[in-house]
């Protein structure tokens, strides 16, 4: 193991060097191996160690997270990275799922993915950095100059493993369940069941019932509350909404975590296969090309219908979710369901 360990570390060396700008993400996937496991190379029994294992209850020490003050909360998947800056206020947690309620930032956390934790200091930025079991990353957050310095040193001391690993052992990233032929659902039951949802979170519930997955279920949708879209519409809909000036509520989820940004995009800019948002308090970067679905989606709900713009890769994950910004017990503004209608 400790060969592997320092091939992998000599490898992703010798990679930096010949590929100074690449991220970790992708220097992970061209050496075959995860973000947790590259991080871990870099673990040592230093005081000073540029990485530093963390080993302990995650829930205990997010709740923990607000005394570092202003930071920069970043979730990911492959295709979309969500950016935000803020406070983390209102740490909670039900059994594995856990929320941050702040103003600014806005999360939906699932303890149950959150195997590997790291703080990582790397061209003077400081951060805590955490894995599912597979190595992939399921959030992180970044101190900014404003933050306080020391509350993080006391957090990193706290929850800083006794043992600081070289290697990692990860586990395969799970297979999902192959997609039910749609000729074995009760289709006139899940549209009946869709028509009269009262919440949007009962979608979920939805899909489980009628074992559907995600697009299947607008493949099967009823007609007048679903529409297939260009890939690009979602350019036309976040510079639509920057010109009217329309908030918006956007969701970009790991496998561990779902961060949401409410309030307006206004910078679009599109650089090279990325479309972003560059506001100073938020960015988003989507990769266009990985987008092979756009639906408009119409849910009803007690407030009445409630309509997104939902992007899916060629594998049918989501990479981003979009609404107006809407406020339980208040309908949904017409403006923004204008907006979509004219996708």
């Amino acid at each position: 193991m400790e060969t592997l360990t320092a091939s992998l570390a000599e490898r992703w060396h010798a990679y930096q060097q010949q590929n100074p700008k690449t991220r970790i993400r992708d220097a992970a996937r061209a050496l075959h191996a995860s973000e947790a496991e590259l991080l871990a190379t870099r673990c040592t029994s230093h005081p000073n160690s540029p990485v530093v294992f963390l080993h302990g209850d995650f829930q205990e020490l997010l709740k923990q997270v607000p005394t570092l003050g202003r930071v920069l909360a970043l979730t990911r998947n492959d295709s979309a990275v969500h950016e935000r800056k803020g406070q983390y206020q209102k740490v909670s947690f039900n059994g594995h799922v856990g929320l941050v309620l702040g103003e600014d930032i806005d999360l939906r956390l699932f303890m149950s993915y959150w195997q590997f934790g790291f703080a990582v200091e790397e061209n003077g930025r400081r951060s805590l950095q955490f894995f599912a079991a597979d190595g992939e990353a399921v959030h992180k957050i970044y101190l900014l100059e404003e933050s306080n310095a020391a509350a993080y040193d006391t957090l990193v001391a706290q929850f800083r493993a006794s043992s600081q690993p070289v290697s990692l052992t990860t586990q395969s990233t799970p297979t999902p369940d192959p997609e039910a032929d749609d000729a074995a659902i009760d289709v006139d039951g899940f549209r009946a069941a869709w028509r009269a949802l009262q919440d949007t979170h009962e979608f979920f519930g939805l899909l489980r019932t009628f074992k559907v997955s995600r697009t299947q279920a607008l493949r099967l949708a009823p007609p007048e509350l679903v529409r297939r879209l260009d890939v690009t519409a979602i350019d036309q809909a976040l510079r639509t909404a920057s010109a009217q000036q329309l908030p918006v509520m956007l969701f970009v989820a790991s496998r561990g975590c779902i961060q949401i940004h409410t309030g307006l995009t206004e910078r679009i800019v599109p650089t090279g296969p990325w479309l972003n948002v560059l506001d100073p308090d938020f960015n988003l970067h989507l990769k266009l090309g990985d987008v092979a679905q756009a639906w408009a989606v119409q849910k009803p709900t007690a407030d009445g219908i409630v309509t997104s713009v939902e992007l899916f890769d060629a594998a049918g994950h989501n990479l981003l979710l979009l609404f107006g910004k809407r406020k339980p017990g208040l309908p949904e503004q017409e403006a923004w369901r204008e907006l979509v209608s004219a996708l």
